[in-house]
C-alpha cells in the first residue's frame, strides 16, 4: 500500500486515478511515499524517510525545494500543457483588456448608475470616448516562449487576424510542429521587440529568465507597446515596468501576479492569478499529476520530471531496479559489476542523465535480496535504490 499525502485540495478526478486497493490518500497521511500539491509552500517541508516523489498539479514548481529534493533522491513532477487552454483563453482576454479599457469602462458605468439624478444612456454616450482603444486585427503580437501555452496563443492570435512573431531559444521539434506555418519564428528576441504591438511571455521562471523583460528589453520595444505576463511574476522587472508605464513607453501592462508595488502603477491591469483557474484546468492537472505519481511508484517510470531525466520502459523481467545517482563516470560499470558478481542476469536496462543527476532502470529475471540492494546503495554516488516486483 502506497501512502500519498495531499497538501492542497486536489480534484476528485485526479484522486480517482489512485486505486484505493493500492493507495492510501489524504491530508492526514503520515510517512508518505508521495505528495500531491498545488500551491502549498514546501521550502521548509520536512521530508519523511519514505518520500519518493512529489507531483505538482500545475506547471510551476517555485513552491517546491527542487535542489533539496534532488539531493534526497525525490523525483519532482509537474504537468506541462495540462492548463494550456485555460491560460490561452486568458491571454485572449488580456489582449482585449490591454487594448480597450473594458474594466475601467464597466466600473465607470456602475458609478454613473449609482447616481439617481443622471440620465445613464446620455451619460454613456457622452463619456464612452474615454475608454476607446485599438483593435487587435492586423496588429502584431510577439510571443516569447513557444511551448504548450505559447503555441496555442500564437495560433489563436492568427485566427484573430494578428501578425504573430515567436521566439524560443529552446524550441523543440514537437513544439515547432504545433505552430501554424504563418508564425514568424525569430532567433533573436530583439527582432520580436522591434515589430510587436503586443508582447506576451510564456517561459518557465528560473535564474536565467528572472527579469527577462527589463529596462533594456523595454527600450527595444515599439513605443506604446502593450505587455502581458500571465506566466510568472519574476519574469518582468517591476521597477523597470513602472518607469516605462509612467513615461508612456509602455501603454498597458496586464499581469496575473499582483503585488503592492505594481498594482499602484498607472495603466496596470492586475488579475488575481487566474491563469489556470478553471475547473477543466484543475481536473486536467490533477489527473496528469496523479497518473505520473502512480506510474513512478508502481513501475518506476519517470515522465515530466523537473529534476530527473525522463525514463520509461516496458517490463521485461520479474523484478526492476530503479537507481537515482550522480551523473559521474563508471557508475553503470559499478552497478553491472555488483549484479554480475551475484549472478543476476539483466533483461533490459535504460540509463539517462539530466545535468548532475542520472536515473537507471534495470529489469532482471530474479528477485533481488537485501544483500544485493545494500551493495548497490553502498556505491559512491548512488542516492536511492528501489526494488520493484512485477
Amino acid at each position: 500500500m502506497y501512502r500519498v499525502k495531499t497538501l492542497n485540495k486536489i480534484s476528485t478526478l485526479g484522486l480517482d486515478q489512485l486505486n484505493k486497493d493500492r493507495f492510501q490518500v489524504g491530508a492526514d497521511v503520515e510517512n508518505e511515499d508521495g505528495i500531491l500539491v498545488r500551491s502549498a509552500p514546501m521550502q521548509d517541508y520536512v521530508f519523511p524517510s519514505a518520500l519518493r516523489a512529489i507531483a505538482r498539479a500545475g506547471a510551476g514548481t517555485n513552491n517546491i525545494p527542487i535542489d533539496r529534493c534532488s539531493e534526497n533522491g525525490i523525483v519532482v513532477f509537474n504537468t506541462p500543457g495540462a492548463n494550456a487552454n485555460a491560460v490561452k483563453e486568458l491571454v485572449i482576454a488580456a489582449l482585449l483588456i490591454a487594448s480597450r479599457d473594458i474594466i475601467g469602462g464597466s466600473r465607470w458605468v456602475t458609478e454613473q448608475a449609482a447616481d439617481p439624478g443622471i440620465d445613464l444612456a446620455a451619460a454613456v454616450e457622452k463619456g464612452k470616448s474615454a475608454f476607446v482603444g485599438p483593435e487587435l486585427y492586423r496588429k502584431t503580437l510577439g510571443v516569447i516562449g513557444l511551448g504548450a501555452i505559447g503555441a496555442l496563443v500564437c495560433n489563436a492570435a492568427l485566427d484573430l487576424g494578428m501578425d504573430v512573431y515567436g521566439y524560443d531559444p529552446f524550441l523543440s521539434v514537437d513544439a515547432a510542429l504545433r505552430l501554424d506555418r504563418h508564425v514568424h519564428v525569430v532567433k533573436d528576441v530583439n527582432d520580436l521587440y522591434r515589430v510587436s504591438d503586443y508582447v506576451t511571455i510564456h517561459v518557465p521562471y528560473s535564474k536565467d529568465t528572472k527579469d527577462f523583460i527589463n529596462a533594456e528589453a523595454i527600450a527595444k520595444m515599439k513605443g506604446q507597446a502593450r505587455v502581458l505576463n500571465l506566466a510568472r511574476g519574476g519574469l518582468v522587472n517591476d521597477d523597470d515596468m513602472i518607469a516605462a508605464l509612467k513615461s508612456g513607453r509602455i501603454a498597458k501592462y496586464v499581469t496575473d501576479f499582483p503585488d503592492e508595488k505594481i498594482v499602484a502603477a498607472p495603466n496596470v491591469v492586475a488579475l488575481p492569478h487566474l491563469g489556470a483557474s478553471t475547473p477543466e484546468s484543475e481536473d486536467n492537472c490533477a489527473v496528469m499529476a496523479a497518473r505520473q505519481l502512480r506510474d513512478y511508484l508502481i513501475n518506476g517510470n519517470i515522465r515530466n520530471s523537473v529534476n530527473m531525466p525522463n525514463v520509461a520502459q516496458e517490463w521485461s523481467g520479474i523484478s526492476r531496479l530503479c537507481l537515482i545517482h550522480k551523473n559521474v563516470p563508471s557508475m553503470l560499470t559499478q552497478i553491472m559489476s555488483v549484479l554480475s558478481k551475484e549472478g543476476v542476469n539483466v533483461e533490459n536496462m535504460t540509463n539517462k542523465s539530466k545535468k548532475e543527476y542520472a536515473y537507471t532502470m534495470v529489469d532482471i529475471n530474479t528477485r533481488i535480496n537485501d544483500t544485493i540492494a545494500g551493495e548497490l546503495r553502498a556505491i559512491p554516488g548512488v542516492i536511492r535504490v528501489r526494488v520493484l516486483n512485477h
